[in-house]
C-alpha cells in the first residue's frame, strides 16, 4: 500500500542525526510496520553517485525499490533502469522512461517477456546460457546483448555469484553463438556482490573481467558496453566509502584496465535508496528463556517475512532508534513476531538494545529503503504486508 504524505518535520533533525523520514516516524502513529521513505534522499544520493561516475550512465537496479515516485524522481534526474521483469519494464516505462533506456538484466527471462520487452522497445538484454540467446534469437531478433560473468574472490558483505553468471572460459564462445543466430553481442557483465564497502575491493574482480573483455576483443568481438552492476554500498553502522569517492575510484580502475570503453553502465539499487527509508515498528515482547538466561529476547512486529529478509544469514545488520536511547544498552536476540523458527533476525552477534525496552515501546529501524517493501510475504501468518508512505 503506497501513500503519500506531507507534513512538518522537526527542524532539528538534521543537527540530532536524524533523517527526515525517521523524524517523520518519530512524529506520528502507526498501527501496523510501515516504511517511510524520502525522495529528497534519492535525489541526493544519485547527484552523489553521479558526481563520481562521471560519464558512466546509471541504470537504477528496479528490484531496490520500485516505488513509483522513486521511479518518476530518478526518471526525472536522467537516470535509466535495470529491470528484472516485465512487470519492473512497466513501472518504468509508467513512471516516463524511454524504453531504450531500459535494459533487461535478468539473465533467466520467460519467452513470451522477451516478446513483450521487445515489442515495447527495449533493445538490451542479458544472457548466460545458449538457450537465452535461442529464446532471444526467436523473440527478440536482432536485439544486443551482454553477457553476465561469475567472478570470484569478492569481499561484499552479501555475495551474489554462481547462480547468475557463465564461465569467464565460456563467454566468448557464446558471444560467437549469439552472432550466429543474429544477435549482436555488445559486452559483458558482472556483480560485484551486494554491500561492497570500499572501492579497493572491486580491483581483482576488474582485473578478472578485463581478461575476459580481452579475450573478446582478440576473438574479433567489437565490445562497446561495459555494465558493472551495482554493489554500491549503504551505511549499516560499519563504515563505507562516500558515494562520489567511491564512484570516481571504481571508474578510475576501470579508465587504468579497460582504457575508454564506449558506454559504461552502473547499475545501483541499494547504493541509491538503502538509506533513503526507514520502518516504523513495535516491541511485541521482551523476555528470557530461563533466570539465568545471558541474553533477552526482544520480539518486533515485523520479521523476516514481513520485510526484513535480507537479516537471513545476519548480512545486513540494521541499526535502531527508540525513544529509550538515553538508557543503558545491554545485548539481545532479535525476532520477528511469526510462527516460524526461522523467523530469527540477530542471534549469532546480538544487537545492543535499552535495558528498559518493552512491549508497545516503538522502535525505528534505520536505512530500510532497499529490499524490504518488496520482499515482505502478501500475509504469512496472516502478517500485513508493509505500508509505505513517501514523503
Amino acid at each position: 500500500m503506497y501513500a503519500y504524505a506531507t507534513g512538518a518535520f522537526a527542524p532539528d533533525h538534521e543537527s540530532r542525526g536524524i533523517s527526515r523520514a525517521e523524524a517523520f516516524i518519530l512524529q506520528n502513529r502507526f498501527e501496523r510496520p510501515t516504511l517511510v521513505l524520502d525522495t529528497e534522499a534519492v535525489a541526493r544520493q544519485y547527484g552523489a553517485l553521479k558526481a563520481g561516475l562521471g560519464r558512466a550512465v546509471i541504470h537504477y537496479a528496479v528490484k531496490a525499490n520500485p516505488a513509483p515516485e522513486i521511479l518518476k524522481t530518478l526518471c526525472a534526474l536522467g537516470s535509466r533502469f535495470d529491470a528484472a521483469s516485465r512487470a519492473e519494464i512497466e513501472m518504468c516505462l509508467a513512471a516516463g522512461a524511454a524504453p531504450a533506456h531500459v535494459s533487461f538484466g535478468n539473465t533467466v527471462k520467460k519467452p513470451a517477456d522477451i516478446a513483450f520487452a521487445y515489442g515495447a522497445g527495449v533493445e538490451l538484454f542479458a544472457v548466460d546460457a545458449e538457450e537465452e540467446l535461442d529464446k532471444l534469437a526467436e523473440f527478440a531478433p536482432g536485439a544486443s546483448v551482454y553477457v553476465r560473468l561469475i567472478v570470484e574472490a569478492t569481499e561484499a558483505d552479501w555475495p551474489l555469484t554462481r547462480k547468475f553468471g557463465c564461465a569467464p572460459g565460456k563467454a566468448v564462445s557464446l558471444m560467437d553463438y549469439a552472432v550466429s543466430l543474429g544477435l549482436c553481442p555488445v559486452g559483458v557483465s558482472f556483480h560485484v556482490g551486494s554491500q561492497t564497502r570500499r572501492a579497493a575491493m572491486w580491483a581483482p574482480i576488474l582485473d578478472q573481467v578485463a581478461g575476459v573483455w580481452a579475450d573478446a576483443k582478440a576473438a574479433g568481438h567489437d565490445l562497446s558496453v561495459l555494465n558493472i552492476g551495482g554493489g554500491f554500498p549503504a551505511f549499516y553502522g560499519v563504515e563505507v566509502q562516500g558515494a562520489t569517492s567511491y564512484a570516481a575510484e571504481v571508474m578510475g580502475q576501470i579508465a587504468t584496465r579497460f582504457g575508454d570503453v564506449a558506454h559504461v553502465m552502473a547499475e545501483p539499487g541499494r547504493g541509491l535508496v538503502g538509506e533513503c527509508g526507514a520502518i516504523a515498528a513495535e516491541v511485541l515482547l521482551v523476555s528470557r528463556k530461563s533466570d539465568n538466561d545471558l541474553h533477552r529476547w526482544v520480539y518486533l512486529d515485523i520479521g523476516k517475512f514481513s520485510g526484513l529478509a535480507e537479516t537471513m544469514d545476519e548480512a545486513i545488520r540494521y541499526q535502531f532508534l527508540t525513544e529509550r536511547d538515553h538508557e543503558d544498552t545491554g545485548p539481545c536476540v532479535l525476532a520477528g513476531p511469526s510462527c516460524d523458527s526461522v523467523d530469527v533476525l540477530y542471534e549469532k552477534q546480538p544487537v545492543q538494545l535499552p535495558l528498559g525496552l518493552k512491549s508497545g515501546d516503538r522502535i525505528v529501524i534505520r536505512n530500510c529503503g532497499a529490499y524490504t517493501s518488496t520482499y515482505a510475504t502478501i500475509g504469512f501468518n496472516g502478517f500485513p504486508p508493509l505500508d509505505v508512505i513517501v514523503i
